[in-house]
């Protein structure tokens, strides 16, 4: 055994003597030792460099509900009407209001005023339950409500100062309960004429007087013009108009649109709207008591208001002259067409959608006249620190994949025909990213969305929406950065010097037989 081990010599010696140098030997020495440098270079480079490896694994994110970040701007939508519902094959919730914000745009897209949160829509009195008499019998005495089509709704906004029409259509319910109501107020304006003009004739004038001239003399003296337009017979009106829900109670002062009625649909409560508006618009009035201020005192007796409603009409009746130089005197409804929408939902990690839609407890609908085009300033999913640190640089990304997370920042999705709406279909994937984490340590979650807009259309009769459906996919996806291990570099090196030896050895030999071949021919 010792024997053997004595014996045992990987690397025995050729004796000096014996070895032959010569020119060829050389060239391939030197060309050996330029692979071998050049090889080395390399691979110590590869070494210190690191490269992004994926690696696709089934989800096992324990998380029920995700995040959803959005900032959309509705080009066309009042924020009045504009909700957002949230629903998943666990269920609907209709008109979110916990995190969610909206702002008022005006026609240009500049941001107003706050709107405030996206509460739920105010419930308002549809209509005066103290009218007890139907549409019918109110009309038994005549209509004092005027109908107006095209040209005579054009003629009305020139004759009358203040004109208050109630855009209606047939077939929506909310009209039809607001007629008994509409009616009354005309009512109630009418015999505000009549006590005006009563107390300007003199006893002995009134048989001189026509019926003509008095009804004239009523006209004039009349606060505010009681109207209504038919939407179902003067379509193109309405449209002109950019009616977009039924009832829409709109003031006209000096024929210039000034308002549109919010409030509880009441005689009396539409009656001191009225004395508001007369008040903003006549803000140098020599008389005590305007003619609109006389039409409301006469809509309390007829409908025997007293008590601390009565305090509260006297206390809106002086209100203008506090709030002469209010910086909103001028402020324009119908100038801020948009609206802004921001803020967060909770959604359940299952098949959903969540959707911006226009609607309204208190009116019925256009659907042709509602546009949901909209502006993508933001979409994201997740906690919004996963986005802050992606894109302030503070987590490292592959450069294809970075975007992916949202995808749709800043695109705009118009749509310019009726009844048409943007659906947006998502594919959410849950990602690992090394090194994402929160401030306290713990892992943090991101999601890539990949998506597809497609334009899709409404039945005449249905509201379009702004839909955005989502999916979460069930395979998730690992990034982390991976570099070579010490004991492989070490490997290589060897593989390096030893693998070139040998291969310029195989090549010299081969010459060298080959020479030595033909020498001996």
């Amino acid at each position: 055994m010792a024997r053997w081990a004595a014996s045992l010599d990987m690397y025995r010696k050729v004796p000096v003597d014996l070895l032959e140098g010569t020119k060829r030997g050389s060239i391939l020495s030197y060309g050996a030792i330029l692979v071998m440098v050049t090889l080395f270079i390399l691979e110590t480079r590869a070494y210190f460099t690191t490269n992004w490896v994926s690696n696709l694994v089934l989800d096992d994110n324990d998380e029920s509900r995700v995040m959803v970040n959005f900032n959309i701007t509705m080009m066309d939508l009042r924020c009045d009407w504009a909700v957002v519902d949230t629903v998943s094959v666990l269920g609907t919730d209709q008109n979110v209001t916990a995190h969610v914000s909206k702002w008022n745009l005006d026609g240009v897209g500049i941001r107003k005023t706050y709107q405030g949160r996206n509460k739920n829509q105010k419930d308002i009195v549809l209509y005066d339950e103290d009218v007890t008499e139907t549409h019918e019998e109110l009309l038994e005495n005549g209509e004092q409500a005027v109908i107006l089509d095209y040209d005579t709704f054009q003629y009305a906004k020139n004759e009358f100062e203040y004109l208050f029409v109630d855009f209606f259509a047939s077939w929506c319910s909310h009209c039809r309960d607001l007629a008994p109501t509409w009616e009354t107020l005309a009512e109630v304006m009418e015999e505000t004429a009549a006590e005006l003009v009563d107390g300007q004739i003199d006893e002995e004038d009134w048989d001189e007087i026509t019926k003509e001239e008095y009804e004239h003399a009523k006209a004039a003296e009349k606060p505010v013009m009681i109207a209504k337009v038919d939407c179902v017979l003067h379509h193109a009106l309405c449209q002109e108009n950019l009616i977009m829900a039924y009832p829409t109670l709109r003031l006209y002062v000096d024929g210039e649109h000034v308002d549109d009625y919010r409030g509880h649909r009441t005689v009396i409560e539409m009656a001191d709207w009225l004395v508001q508006k007369e008040g903003k618009h006549e803000k140098e009035t020599e008389t005590s008591d305007s003619a609109a201020t006389i039409a409301a005192q006469a809509a309390r007796r007829r409908m025997e208001v007293e008590g601390d409603e009565a305090e509260w009409f006297n206390e809106i009746k002086h209100k203008h002259h506090r709030g002469k130089h209010n910086r909103n005197d001028n402020w324009d409804e119908s100038e801020h067409p948009g609206c802004q929408i921001v803020g967060s939902l909770m959604i359940d990690r299952v098949p959903g959608n969540f959707h911006i839609q226009a609607r309204s407890n208190q009116h019925d609908l256009v659907p042709h006249m509602t546009n949901v085009s909209h502006i993508v300033h933001e979409l994201s999913i997740g906690d919004p620190l996963t986005r802050r640190m992606i894109t302030g640089g503070k987590v490292e990304l592959p450069k294809v994949v970075k975007d992916k997370f949202s995808p749709m920042d800043s695109n705009s999705y118009v749509t310019h025909e009726y009844h048409q709406a943007y659906h947006h279909y998502l594919k959410v994937v849950t990602t690992d990213i090394e090194g994402l984490k929160s401030y306290r340590g713990r892992q943090l979650k991101a999601y890539q969305i990949i998506y597809n807009s497609q334009r899709a259309l409404y039945e005449n009769n249905k509201v379009p929406e702004a839909k955005f459906i989502y999916d979460l996919a069930p395979i998730a996806v690992n990034y982390k950065k991976e570099g070579r291990h010490w004991y492989d570099y070490l490997t290589s090196l060897m593989a390096i010097i030893g693998g070139t030896f040998t291969v310029v050895g195989m090549m010299e030999s081969g010459i060298n037989a080959a020479v030595a071949k033909r020498r001996r021919r």
